[in-house]
C-alpha cells in the first residue's frame, strides 16, 4: 500500500461506518486510505506524510448541509452584519452603531437573517427608533425571518419609498397616519417585497465577491461543514450569478463542495427557464467539488407557500397544478432530479397530486426528488412520498420560528414539525440542514441541537421525546442523509476507505457534552479532500493562513460570522465573544449586572466581558 499524505491519530473518530469508532485515519489522493487503530494506520506514514496528533479529540465526517443558499450567500457575506447567536439586543445595536460609522456611502448596513428576538436577553426586536438612533445617516436594512424588514430613514430615502409608493402585490409598506412609510415592510403573504427591496442595495464588485465567497466557505469550514447542496434562491440568476463560484472552482479555491439546484426567477416564465436550462447543462455536470444537481427549490411561483407563521397559511393559486405539472413533466422527461419548497401539508397534498399524475405519464423510475421543510406533513402524505420514491430535507427553521407557530397553531400541533422520527421509521430518505442565510443561521450545530433537544434557540421546548433524535442519528442525517439529496451517498458521509476525505475535529465531544452545549461546538481542524482547510488553536499551524477581508470596512473584518468566543480566542475573525464560562457564579453576576456585557479586558476571551473583575 502506498504512503499517506495526511494522517490524523490519537483521536475518537466517528466513522458512520460499521467499524464504529477508530483512533486514526489516513488520506491519500483526496480520499480515505485507511481507518482503524493507531498502530495500523501509522504504518502508512512516509517521509512526506503530515502526521497530526488529535490528543483524544472527537472527529466526525465532514458535515453536509442539505439546504444552504451558499452561492448567493457567498456573494453577499462580506456585506452583511450577522446577528447569528448574538446574546443581547444591546450587543446587536452596539454592533450596528459601530458598523454604521465604518460603512462608506452609498453602501448599506445589512442584517440579513440568522437571528430571532427570542435569542436576545431582552426577548424583543429592535424598534424603529433604536435603529434610527444608532444610524441616522447610513442606510440600514434589518431582515426578520420572512415576515418583515426594518429600514431606517436613510434606507427609505435610498430605496425611494414615499407616500406615493403603492404597496406591491403580496406585500405591505407600513405607513403612519399621514400615509408616509414608517420603515417597516411586511410580507403579506409572501417575501417578494423583502427580496425586491434588499436587491436595491449596492453590490460588491467581482473581486470582493470572490473574497466574500471564500470567507463564507472558511466560516463554514470553521463550523465543520465540508459540503452543501445549494438551493438556488431569489435574485440568483443562472448562469450570471454563478460566475464567481465557477471562477473559484477553476482556481481550485473551493473549500466546501457544492451541488447546486437551478431556481427559476420568472413568474409565469418558469417553463421557459427550465426548457432553456435542459439544453445548457445536465445533472451531474461538474466534479466532486462543484456539480449541477437538478431543479428547484422554486419550480413555479404559484407553488410558493412561504413559512411566515405570523400570518395565516397562504392559499395556493387555483391554476398552480397546471403550471407545476408542465414543469415537472419536462424535468421527468429529461431525467432531472428536482426539489420543491413545501411548508404546509395542504400544499404538499396538492403537489403530490401533480407528481402522481406526471408519474403516470412519465414514470419517475427512481428519479431523485425531494421536498424541503415539510413541517406539517401528515402520515398519509408521507406514505405518498415514499410510494413515489421521494425524500425530505429538513431544516431548523422551527428553532427560529417555533414560538410563532405555537402562538398560532398551539403546542400540540408543534410537537411534530416536522415528524422526523416518523419519516425515518417509514424508510424515507432524510437529510438535515439549515436553509441559511435569510431565515435561520448557517451554524450546523444549532440545527443538530434542535434535532436532539427539540428546543428553539430561545429555549422553548417544541418536541416530546418521541420526535427527538439521538445524537448519532442526527449526525447521520447531517452527513450520509444529506448525501442522498445529491445522489452521492455511496461516496460521501462516512470515514471509510475510498470515500471522500472530508472530516472535522471538534472543539468538544459531541457525544458527551451536555445537550445545551451542543450548539456551541465548532471545528478546530477541518479536512476537505484530504487536505487541511481550517485550523485553529493548537492546530492553527496546520491550517491555511488567514484571508484578507475586502473591502476593509466589511463587517466580517470586525465581527466575523456566527457570534463566537472560540474564534476570537484562536485569533480568527469573530464577534466579540459570548460569555460562556459556565459557572454558577458567572451566571449570577450576569443576572445581577445585566446582559449587556460591559466592556472589560477578560484574561481568556479578550475584550467583551467584565465579569472576570468580580
Amino acid at each position: 500500500m502506498s504512503t499517506a499524505e495526511l494522517i490524523l491519530h490519537g483521536g475518537k473518530i466517528t466513522t458512520n461506518d460499521p467499524t464504529g469508532e477508530a483512533e486514526a485515519v489516513a488520506f491519500a489522493g483526496g480520499r480515505v486510505a485507511a481507518v482503524g487503530p493507531d498502530g495500523d494506520v501509522l504504518k502508512l506514514r512516509g517521509p512526506a506524510t503530515t502526521v497530526i496528533d488529535l490528543g483524544g479529540r472527537r472527529a466526525i465526517p465532514g458535515l453536509n448541509d442539505s439546504h444552504l443558499h451558499l452561492i448567493r450567500g457567498g456573494l453577499n457575506y462580506n456585506l452583511e452584519l450577522r446577528w447569528d447567536g448574538v446574546p443581547s439586543l444591546a450587543d446587536a445595536l452596539r454592533m450596528l452603531r459601530e458598523q454604521a460609522r465604518r460603512t462608506p456611502p452609498p453602501q448599506w448596513v445589512r442584517v440579513v437573517g440568522g437571528w430571532t428576538e427570542f435569542q436576545f436577553a431582552e426577548r424583543r426586536m429592535p424598534t424603529l427608533a433604536e435603529i434610527n438612533a444608532v444610524s441616522p445617516d447610513t442606510p440600514v436594512f434589518v431582515l426578520h425571518l420572512y415576515d418583515r424588514a426594518i429600514l431606517n430613514a436613510a434606507a427609505l430615502r435610498a430605496v425611494g419609498y414615499t407616500k406615493d409608493t403603492p404597496d406591491p402585490p403580496g406585500g405591505e409598506i407600513q405607513r403612519d397616519k399621514l400615509g408616509n412609510p414608517t420603515g417597516i415592510l411586511i410580507a403579506r403573504p409572501n417575501a417578494m417585497i423583502l427580496y425586491n427591496t434588499l436587491a436595491k442595495g449596492p453590490k460588491l464588485p467581482p473581486t470582493d465577491q470572490l473574497n466574500s465567497t471564500r470567507h463564507f466557505m472558511r466560516e463554514l469550514n470553521r463550523l465543520g461543514v465540508t459540503s452543501a447542496i445549494d438551493a438556488g434562491g431569489g435574485f440568483q440568476n443562472y448562469p450570471d450569478d454563478y460566475a464567481i463560484i465557477e471562477d473559484l472552482h477553476r482556481r481550485g479555491e473551493m473549500t466546501v463542495r457544492v451541488a447546486y439546484n437551478l431556481f427559476t426567477q420568472k413568474p409565469k416564465g418558469e417553463f421557459e427557464d427550465f426548457s432553456k436550462w435542459v439544453g445548457m447543462t445536465r445533472p451531474g455536470a461538474g466534479d466532486e467539488y462543484y456539480r449541477m444537481n437538478g431543479a428547484g427549490e422554486m419550480l413555479v411561483f404559484s407553488a410558493a407557500d412561504f413559512e411566515d407563521f405570523l400570518e395565516p397559511r397562504p392559499d395556493l393559486a387555483a391554476g398552480m397544478e397546471g403550471e407545476l405539472h408542465r414543469v415537472v413533466q419536462l424535468l421527468a422527461e429529461h431525467r432531472w432530479p428536482f426539489r420543491l419548497h413545501a411548508t404546509y401539508d395542504e400544499s404538499i397534498a396538492r403537489f403530490l397530486d401533480v407528481f402522481e399524475a406526471v408519474n403516470r405519464e412519465v414514470p419517475f423510475n427512481g428519479l431523485r426528488w425531494f421536498f424541503d421543510h415539510a413541517e406539517t406533513v401528515t402520515d398519509r402524505n408521507l406514505e405518498r412520498i415514499k410510494a413515489l420514491g421521494g425524500g425530505i430535507a429538513v431544516q431548523h427553521r422551527m428553532a427560529f420560528q417555533g414560538e410563532y407557530f405555537v402562538d398560532r397553531y398551539g403546542a400540540k400541533a408543534a410537537e411534530h414539525t416536522p415528524p422526523i422520527k416518523k419519516m425515518l421509521a417509514m424508510g424515507i430518505p432524510v437529510g438535515a440542514g439549515t436553509d441559511a442565510t435569510r431565515v435561520a443561521s448557517y451554524n450546523p450545530w444549532v440545527s443538530l441541537s434542535w434535532m436532539v433537544t427539540g428546543r428553539t434557540v430561545g429555549g422553548l421546548g417544541l418536541y416530546p421525546e418521541a420526535n427527538r433524535l439521538d445524537r448519532a442519528t442526527a449526525l447521520r442525517l447531517y452527513t450520509q442523509g444529506s448525501a442522498w439529496m445529491s445522489g452521492e451517498e455511496a461516496g460521501k458521509g462516512a470515514l471509510a476507505v475510498g470515500q471522500l476525505g472530508d472530516l472535522a475535529v471538534l472543539s468538544a465531544d459531541y457525544f458527551r457534552v451536555p445537550e445545551d452545549e451542543i450548539r456551541g461546538i465548532e471545528s478546530v481542524l477541518t479536512v476537505g479532500g484530504g487536505k487541511v482547510v481550517y485550523g485553529s488553536g493548537v492546530f492553527a499551524a496546520h491550517g491555511p493562513p488567514p484571508l484578507p477581508v475586502t473591502p476593509d470596512w466589511s463587517p466580517v473584518a470586525a465581527y466575523g460570522g456566527y457570534y463566537s468566543g472560540a474564534s476570537r480566542a484562536s485569533g480568527q475573525p469573530g464577534h466579540s465573544p459570548r460569555c460562556s464560562h459556565g459557572s454558577r457564579l458567572h451566571g449570577l453576576l450576569h443576572r445581577l449586572f445585566g446582559p449587556a456585557h460591559p466592556q472589560g479586558e477578560d484574561p481568556f476571551w479578550g475584550t467583551g466581558c467584565a465579569c472576570w473583575a468580580f
